[in-house]
């Protein structure tokens, strides 16, 4: 009787253990559920993103580029061109190689290119990095990127104060595991408008060429992109719960209704042409004779 009831208080223990981990796969796509998780580990707490679209990042923060120049932020700005920003660092043991290795290979994929119509900016994290470890890293990313500019991609070194004012600003929120010696922080790029503006939030570590295009865009108002870009951005529209572009039905349909009339109209002008021909024809023959 005893070894049933055992049997009977491990199958429920199974049990439970399968509900939670069917609960845990679906918090990958449920934020309900994720928020839940995150809730349950206080550590988890201190990571996140939260958006801040439409502020603009203070551009007089002080850092250091690869070329061991001091700079400020407001150098890669006021260029009438939008920049793609990360938040990463050398000594990341795993998430921040993979986050930008998914933007080279999203970039990699555009029709444009970093130092032409756009600018890729990589801040640290870390104020122990030092130059020599920024311009290693720009090299080692620079040629994978074959269509890049040498200054297209600029990694940027400096002290906790700028680093952290300019997370702050956009939400991006980390901590420093004193016990494991490393950052743990979110998954994310962020593009920015040529005046500071944040513009746009890319989440994850795959960046599909397609959001990058559309977000590139989207920042720049109109000035990178040709007309057919412009008319494929027009049927799409950015959803946060989807975490990219999605197409949008009711603007597709405007501009079916649109392409519609331009066709019908194209083919009445085409048949009062031939009507006003057939019509002139006559007259024509009989001022001959």
């Amino acid at each position: 009787m005893k070894r049933r009831i055992h049997s009977a208080r491990q199958w429920a223990g199974w049990g439970r253990g399968l509900a939670l981990a069917a609960a845990l796969a679906a918090g990958l796509a449920q934020p309900a559920a994720a928020q839940l998780i995150q809730d349950s580990v206080p550590e988890l707490r201190k990571i996140d993103i939260v958006e801040h679209l439409g502020d603009t990042i203070p551009l007089d923060l002080p850092f250091v580029n690869d070329a061991g120049d001091s700079v400020t932020l407001r150098r890669y700005f006021g260029q009438g061109r939008p920049v793609l920003l990360t938040l990463a660092y050398s000594d990341c043991p795993m998430l921040c190689s993979i986050v930008l290795n998914g933007l080279t290979n999203g970039v990699r994929d555009i029709d444009w290119h970093p130092g032409g119509e756009f600018l890729m900016l990589t801040v640290s994290i870390d104020p122990t990095e030092t130059v020599a470890i920024a311009a290693a890293k720009k090299q080692r990313y620079l040629e994978s990127l074959p269509k890049a500019e040498a200054d297209g991609w600029v990694f940027l070194v400096g002290p906790e104060s700028s680093s952290k004012a300019l997370a702050d600003a956009i939400g991006f929120r980390y901590y420093y595991d004193a016990e494991r010696k490393q950052y743990a922080h979110p998954a994310g790029a962020f593009v920015i408008a040529e005046d500071g503006m944040i513009s746009r939030y890319l989440y994850g570590i795959d960046f599909k060429p397609r959001d990058l295009s559309f977000a590139l865009m989207e920042a720049s108002k109109g000035k990178i992109g040709n007309t057919i870009d412009r008319i494929i951005l027009y049927c799409f529209h950015y959803d946060p719960d989807a975490k990219g572009y999605v197409l949008f039905a009711g603007n597709l349909m405007k501009l079916g209704g649109v392409l519609t009339l331009l066709l019908l109209g194209s083919f009445l002008c085409l048949q009062w042409w031939r009507d006003w021909r057939r019509s002139r024809a006559p007259r024509e023959a009989s001022s001959t004779t």
